[in-house]
């Protein structure tokens, strides 16, 4: 065997030992989605996508080279070789170690686009799982809240009829009397308590207008208070004044008397 089928054949092993190793049933998809979304092998599928298409681009080369191979020594029927006994086997064995070329280097090739596609299946697997773990939790919350639900449900409606309240049962149809008096009633309190929302409404507005105008008498006040004390300050200034002019006449007078 030539240097390079010995290449192919080696490549050929390493293929089958690695298909063995993604069907081992104890490694679990999720491991092996870790595996492939390690940084290592991350980088290595990075750099090693060029070098898998040219895998593939002589591998196609060869499978094409050993059925060119199988055909040319394929000529034992076409050619009458009974008196050159040496040269039918010769071919005989050439035609062999064609076809051999020609398996290994189709297997090869199976196995290179199997095991790609192996490893994309097993990495859609692991997603596949770890959204149904996720859909199975959010079911079981979803169903243990409804539960709750219904709990306070029986509860507050336990509440109610102890209470003395009428509470209708689930799944109960009532007549269709029952219905029409039931929504004339129901409409009856809506327009009433529509009718309370506008007249609560014009109270509002009448507060707020009464509130502004309580708030524009405090500022006049508080304006009229201020030039009332300032009025008052000035009558004192000038009170003290006066004083003080009457107690200077009144001293002057004195000591004329004098």
């Amino acid at each position: 065997m030539s240097l390079q089928w010995t290449a192919v054949a080696t490549f050929l092993y390493a293929e089958v030992f690695f298909v063995l190793l993604l069907c081992v049933p104890f490694i679990s998809p999720k491991r092996w989605s870790k595996i492939f979304k390690s940084r290592l092998v991350q980088t290595i599928a990075y750099y090693g996508n060029t070098s898998f298409i040219v895998a593939i681009a002589i591998l196609v080369f060869l499978l094409i080279d050993a059925f060119r191979e199988v055909r040319k020594y394929s000529v034992t029927e076409k050619v009458d070789l009974t008196n050159n006994p040496v040269a039918v086997d010769h071919i005989h064995m050439k035609l062999f170690r064609a076809q051999r070329n020609e398996y290994i280097a189709g297997f090869a090739l199976l196995l290179c686009v199997l095991l790609r596609r192996l490893a994309t299946l097993l990495s859609q697997q692991a997603t596949l799982m770890a959204s149904n773990e996720a859909f199975k939790k959010q079911a079981e919350g979803a169903s243990d809240a409804a539960k709750k639900y219904m709990q306070e449900n029986e509860d507050l409606q336990a509440k109610l009829k102890d209470a003395g309240i009428a509470v209708p049962e689930v799944g109960k149809k009532p007549s269709g009397v029952g219905v029409q008096e039931e929504n004339k009633t129901l409409k009856a309190e809506v327009r009433s308590l529509k009718d309370e929302l506008e007249a609560t409404k014009k109270v509002l507005l009448k507060s707020d207008g009464d509130v502004k105008a309580m708030k524009k008498q405090a500022e006049n006040l508080t304006v009229e208070y201020d030039r009332l004390l300032n009025e008052h300050s000035k009558l004192q200034v000038c009170t003290g004044n006066a004083q003080e002019k009457k107690s200077m006449l009144f001293t002057l007078f004195i000591d004329e008397i004098h």
